[in-house]
This record gives C-alpha cells, sequence and structure tokens, in this order.
C-alpha cells in the first residue's frame, strides 16, 4: 500500500525509527544520558546509589560551576544582528542617503526612492524590527534556556512558528476597519523530542523531513480538528494514549493526552528547481490539521550542538564525560567527611552486662557498673581506622583539575585577588580563548535564528507597518515585503565587549580622554555607563540646552585662517587652552 505524506501510519513508523536511532546513540541513548546529566547538573547526584541514609552524602557539584560559567561566558556578549543584500550599494555614501531618508521619514515625510534605497530601508528597518521582536518574545531568556538544554543534552533548539492569532494592534486603512492579525511565536524544544528525517546529516536545512513529538490534550486536538475541517468521524478518532515517554516528565494518571505529530517537509515543485515548506498534524490513526504550506523556504528551526558529532544531526554534551570525575570527586569527599566524623565522634562499644545504666554524652555523667570487670573493657571506643592527610590533598587535587581541564580556573571564575588587573584580564582571555569555537557556534544559532525570523517577514507580512526603535523614540516605518521577495538576504551578527571589568574600563577610558580635554562635558555624559550618575538623562538634556549655539573649541580653530591655526598649534598647550577659553568665553 502507498502511503502518503500525511498519512498517520507511515509519520509513526518515521517516528519510530527517529526513536530507535536516539536509543542506539552511545550507552544510554540520547534520552536516557540526558535524564543523567540533568540530575548531575542540578545537583541530585546520589540518585540511584544505594548508600543508605545514615551517612551524609556528601556533594560539590564541579559540573553546575562549569556550565554556569561557560553559558555565561557565551551568551554574555552584546550581540547585534544587521541584514544586508546581495548586488545592493552599502557603501558609506548609500548609508549617509539611507540616514537622511530616514529622518524625512520620521518627521512624516515621503521621500522619493530608487529600488535600490528602498530595499536598503527595507533592510536596515529589520534590523532595528529584530531587536523590537527579540523583547517582545523573550529572545535572551530562550536562548538561555537553549544553552542551558545544549549543555545538559548536547543539543539545543529554538522553534519559530507563526501563528495567526496574535493580534498586533495595527490596521490596514486609515480607518481602522481591517485589523492585521498574524505574527511569528518562539519557543525551546527539547531535543527528546525532535527526530530528523536523516539523522546522518548535519544541516539542518537540508534533512528530507523534521518531526516534532508533543503530549497535548485531546480535547484541543479535536478542537483543532474540527476548526480545520476534519470530519466528524475522524475526530473521534482522536483518543488518549499513554505509551510514549517524553522529557516533559510524568503524567498524572488520568492526564487525558495524545501523542501529537508536527512533520514538517519539503514540497518541490513540478519541475524540481524550487520548494516550499509544507507541514501536517497528526495522532495514532486521524490527521489533526491536513498538509498546509508555511509559505516559507527553510524549516523554521534553529539547532545549537555543544560539541558537534560527526555524521550525526544532534550534538555531545559536555557533562557526559565529567558525570566520572563527579562521582568520584563526591566519593573522595564522603569518605573524608565520614572519617572525620568518626574521629571525632567514634563508636562507643557497651557491656550491659555490667553497665547497669544507660551511658550519654553528658558531662560528669556517673555510670553505675555491677562486679568488678575492668572499666576498659566494659566501656571503649572503637579506633577509627588511621586517616591520611593526602586524602584532602587528593580531593582539591581532582577538583581543580577537573575545572583546570575544562577551561574554568581561577582566574575565569574570579577565585582570585584583583591585586593587579591587568594580569588577571590577560589570564582570564587566555583561559577563555579555547571557547571560541563554542561562541563561535553560537553566534552561528543566533544568525539562523535571525535568518528564520526574516523569511517569515519576507513571506508572511505583506505590507505594515514596523515599530523601530532609535534615537528619535519609538516610530512606525510603512514596510513593503515584496521588495525584499527576490533578495539573497545575509545576516551578520556584531558581537559587542563583555567581560567584568567593561564598565570600569570604559568609565576610566572616558574619564583620560575627559582630562585630556578630548572630549566635550556632554560627549562625556552621554557615553557614561546608564545609572552612573544620578538623573543621567536629565543632565544631558540640561547640557543640551545651556550649550545650544554656542561654539565649541574645535569650532573655535576651524574658523581660523590657515595661516592663524598655523601659528595656533605652534603654542605649548598651555597658552593654546588659555587663548582659546579667552575666546569662547567673549560675548
Amino acid at each position: 500500500m502507498k502511503h502518503s505524506w500525511d498519512e498517520p501510519t507511515l509519520i509513526f513508523d518515521q517516528y519510530r525509527n527517529g526513536v530507535g536511532y536516539k536509543a542506539a546513540i552511545g550507552e544510554r541513548g540520547i534520552n536516557g544520558q540526558t535524564a543523567v546529566n540533568e540530575r548531575f547538573y542540578v545537583g541530585d547526584q546520589w540518585h540511584g546509589a544505594r548508600c543508605g541514609d545514615r551517612k551524609p552524602l556528601v556533594r560539590y557539584n564541579v559540573i553546575k560551576r562549569i556550565g554556569d560559567y561557560k553559558m555565561a561566558m557565551v551568551a554574555g556578549s552584546a550581540l547585534a544582528v544587521n541584514f544586508t543584500a546581495e548586488g545592493v550599494d552599502s557603501r558609506t555614501a548609500a548609508k549617509e542617503r539611507l540616514a537622511v531618508i530616514r529622518e524625512a521619514m520620521s518627521r512624516g515625510e515621503a521621500p522619493v526612492m530608487t529600488p535600490e534605497e528602498q530595499v536598503n530601508l527595507s533592510l536596515n528597518v529589520l534590523s532595528d524590527y529584530y531587536r523590537v521582536t527579540a523583547e517582545r518574545l523573550g529572545l535572551d531568556s530562550l536562548k538561555n534556556d537553549a544553552l542551558r538544554r545544549a549543555f545538559t543534552s548536547g543539543t539545543g533548539v529554538l522553534y519559530t512558528w507563526w501563528d495567526p492569532t496574535v493580534r498586533t494592534g495595527l490596521y490596514a486603512d486609515e480607518g481602522r476597519t481591517s485589523p492585521i492579525t498574524g505574527d511569528i511565536r518562539t519557543e525551546v524544544l527539547e531535543v527528546e523530542n525532535l527526530f530528523f528525517g536523516d539523522p546522518t546529516v548535519e544541516d539542518v536545512q537540508q534533512q528530507p523531513y523534521i518531526i516534532i513529538a508533543r503530549r497535548e490534550r485531546v480535547e484541543e486536538l479535536r478542537r483543532e480538528a474540527r476548526r480545520y475541517g476534519r470530519s466528524a468521524e475522524e475526530v473521534a478518532r482522536i483518543r488518549p494514549d499513554r505509551e510514549e515517554a517524553f522529557a516533559d516528565g510524568e503524567e498524572l494518571p488520568d492526564a487525558d493526552k495524545a501523542t501529537v505529530l508536527t512533520k514538517l517537509y519539503k514540497q518541490w515543485n513540478p519541475t524540481g528547481n524550487d520548494w516550499t515548506i509544507r507541514a501536517v498534524r497528526v495522532v495514532r490513526g486521524a490527521t489533526v490539521r491536513g498538509a498546509w504550506d508555511m509559505r516559507i523556504r527553510r524549516y523554521p528551526l534553529a539547532v545549537f550542538r555543544w560539541e558537534t558529532r560527526p555524521h550525526c544531526a544532534y550534538g555531545v554534551s559536555e557533562v557526559t564525560y565529567l558525570v566520572p570525575n563527579q562521582i568520584a570527586i563526591n566519593r573522595a569527599i564522603t569518605a573524608s567527611a565520614n572519617a572525620v566524623m568518626m574521629m571525632g565522634m567514634p563508636i562507643l562499644v557497651v557491656n550491659e552486662d555490667v553497665v547497669a545504666g544507660p551511658v550519654t554524652n553528658d558531662p560528669g555523667q556517673i555510670i553505675p557498673v555491677n562486679g568488678g570487670e575492668d572499666m576498659g573493657e566494659c566501656i571503649r571506643y572503637v579506633a577509627p581506622t588511621n586517616f591520611t592527610p593526602q586524602f584532602e590533598g587528593l580531593v582539591n587535587g581532582m577538583i581543580a583539575n577537573t575545572l583546570t581541564q575544562a577551561g574554568a580556573n581561577d582566574a575565569a571564575l574570579g577565585d582570585m585577588r584583583p591585586d593587579n588587573t591587568s594580569a588577571i584580564m590577560a589570564v582570564r582571555e587566555a583561559a577563555t580563548m579555547p571557547m571560541q569555537l563554542l561562541q563561535n557556534r553560537f553566534y552561528a544559532f543566533v544568525e539562523e535564528i535571525a535568518r528564520i525570523w526574516a523569511e517569515f517577514w519576507v513571506h508572511l507580512y505583506g505590507r505594515r507597518p514596523l515599530k523601530v526603535q532609535d534615537d528619535t523614540g519609538e516610530w512606525y516605518v510603512p514596510f513593503d515585503a515584496a521588495v525584499l521577495r527576490e533578495q539573497l538576504i545575509n545576516v551578520r551578527v556584531d558581537v559587542g565587549p563583555a567581560n567584568l571589568w567593561s564598565e570600569i574600563q570604559s568609565r576610566q577610558t572616558l574619564d583620560n580622554l575627559f582630562t585630556a580635554n578630548l572630549l566635550t562635558p556632554l560627549q562625556y555624559l552621554e557615553r557614561l555607563p546608564r545609572g552612573s550618575v544620578p538623573d543621567q538623562t536629565g543632565l544631558v538634556r540640561e547640557l543640551r540646552e545651556q550649550t545650544a549655539g554656542t561654539p565649541d573649541s574645535q569650532q573655535v580653530v576651524e574658523a581660523l585662517s590657515p595661516d592663524s591655526r598655523e601659528a595656533l598649534m605652534q603654542m605649548d598647550e598651555d597658552t593654546r587652552q588659555r587663548l582659546l577659553r579667552q575666546v569662547l568665553e567673549q560675548p
């Protein structure tokens, strides 16, 4: 029997093949190893160990410290996304012209533009709109969540889809009678619930299909099926099942849920030179939503792999290979703690045939005895085994070596006295250099998110005003997606500085420039880090009002004749500055 793309039987067969492939990776499979890694990361590191409950089971969570440090280093830099297009002029002159056009549009004007200027303006607007959308969707939190999942499972996934129910607050007409609805939404997926059609291909966009598995309430699935025109008979076939285990955790016994598979695949045109992404949603024995055109040409999934696995679409978690070290450290610390406790509170042996009363730890206790036996044989402490002082050195050595080998030395973690900031920064920079490959993979992950968003904007937005934020405030720019339909759009991620002393360095640099008279008071205040002085915005505004129309030293120098300017520059610094102040003080 020939199966169609949207037939539930075929899709569930493909899903089971994906489950089997992931179960065969490693000793425990991806799902089993991820569960172990997650427990070790959060601190549940004695899970399943049959050690009884009498002795304290000590843990020193090296894995969490390494993970938190690396995730902070990778995601700590400020990222800015910029869009460009192939074959479109983006030189300085074009950028200056673009600034003039935007300034005119911010005043409500409609400047005349060439087709190339329209493309440049649309791309420039998307660069600003990316930041607005990132705030709306909480992208920073989503990226951190994907990074955390990549650390414990090896793979972090961000999934974007089009939600037609989103109310934008915008209207297609001036009379505000035709509301514009629909916008993108983004979520982080568990890698346990993601299945690639060809798991030996690393490039997501080269996959023949991708399946996303979920557990959803039957009532919601039936409502969705009716909304998309499924027959009453097919709606009735949507029933609860309890056969699948998912990363969401254990369900309640009476949970009325079913396994629903969302399959994304490429639908090629008859000539085979173009395609579009289509999707279908099915449960066992029924189709919830028939195949529909997503109207995009990229799979809307951005994948970040902590470590790449050759010829595999799934990544490798660093935690997997830190677990043995963590177990050894915990066992050593626990043995050390128990040995010290045994030496401080040794076991007391009492012969109850001779000792009549109870024995406690109270000082000065009088113990009645019967008979004349040797008390040393009736009440005595059991001498614990000798405890070598080298044990503590072994524990500390394992901890230090594990942190160092993972690239988290004392300088990187901040466990050093800041006596010499420059030296500490140099050591810290050297320690973080091996993380550059990990950071580059994360920046590529952010670039892919931007490409996916641009794909939705260009193919589904049509004509609508886009909110942007710039020096003039928040305002709306008219956007026509058709301008960019035929363009090959490029994405560039610009990385800003991110280190522990960036704010201190910035202030020191500004202080030095201001002391050398290379900055005016207004330039100095505008560039200070936010919150450095109370009411910084008010001070800047007042200073602008005071200096409006007043020339500065540079303007005075530029107004001089060439001979006078040359004579001025030959003076010593103090004389030149005194003369300029006298000129500026004149009314």
